[in-house]
């Protein structure tokens, strides 16, 4: 995908089993057009039909994922500010089954206009997953001075001692997350509110549990960042998050 300017691109990632259909495409489309709108950015007539046609065309890039609780690929479906509307497919890392280590990060600093969205300057985000797995951890979580924005490739959720999940908020530059807004029914129907709030890392070392989402990674949980523990692994939070996340593998898929 094109980098450097964040307006040269708009883009959402979302599962595809390798032949004709995408997971919860719908959507990505609709994240795809607040976005662009957000960017400057003109989404053609017709998206979806045009990524549709364009993965009817576009080869398997390798070996498929087999867990049980990740799609068999990833694809960034997305529009360049030209225009052109373009699938990139990616092979999905298979993840442990054990609690995550994260590392704390500075966040990427970008113009109000393009803070939360999917745009064309992903680097800094690459880089940080990088700097992880450098330093020995699983992923990064992304900070703005002591404020959770997001992670290197997913979106953090923490249960409070309240009984509450809480993720980064969009006013703090958070993206709106696509896997949170799939589990959140499931999640409020077993007694679990979901709400966005400014998250610190202090907020996150006194949490009774975190997990990490996202289309790509599925639901993990996290049990350390710098090293320090938190709370409770895969408990509550993370087997409501399971549950509504297997469901929506199982159930959320399309094909036009």
């Amino acid at each position: 995908m094109p980098e450097a300017d964040p307006r040269s691109v708009v883009w959402s990632a979302t599962g595809w089993d390798g032949e004709k259909s995408l997971m919860s495409v719908g959507h990505h489309f609709d994240r795809i057009e607040r976005h662009a709108e957000r960017l400057g950015i003109d989404v053609p007539e017709g998206l979806s039909d045009r990524v549709f046609d364009l993965l009817s065309e576009t080869d398997r890039p390798g070996n498929p994922n087999t867990s049980d609780d990740q799609a068999a690929y990833l694809v960034a479906i997305g529009v360049k500010s030209d225009g052109e509307v373009f699938v990139d497919p990616m092979i999905l890392q298979e993840w442990t089954e054990s609690p995550l280590n994260a590392i704390s990060l500075a966040a990427p600093m970008w113009d109000s206009d393009v803070r939360g969205t999917k745009h064309g300057d992903w680097g800094p985000h690459r880089e940080a997953r990088e700097i992880a797995v450098d330093h020995g951890a699983h992923i990064a979580l992304l900070f703005e001075e002591d404020i959770l924005v997001d992670g290197d490739r997913c979106a953090p959720l923490l249960l409070d001692h309240d009984g509450v999940a809480f993720h980064p908020r969009p006013a703090d530059g958070a993206l709106d997350s696509i896997t949170i807004e799939q589990i959140r029914p499931h999640l409020e129907s077993v007694g679990i509110p979901v709400r966005p709030a400014r998250l610190t890392l202090s907020m996150i070392l006194r949490a009774s549990e975190m997990v990490v989402c996202g289309s790509g990674m599925g639901i993990r949980a996290v049990g350390t960042i710098d090293g320090r523990s938190i709370g409770t692994s895969r408990g509550r939070l993370f087997k409501a998050c399971q549950e509504a996340w297997l469901d929506r593998l199982d159930n959320a898929w399309s094909s036009r």
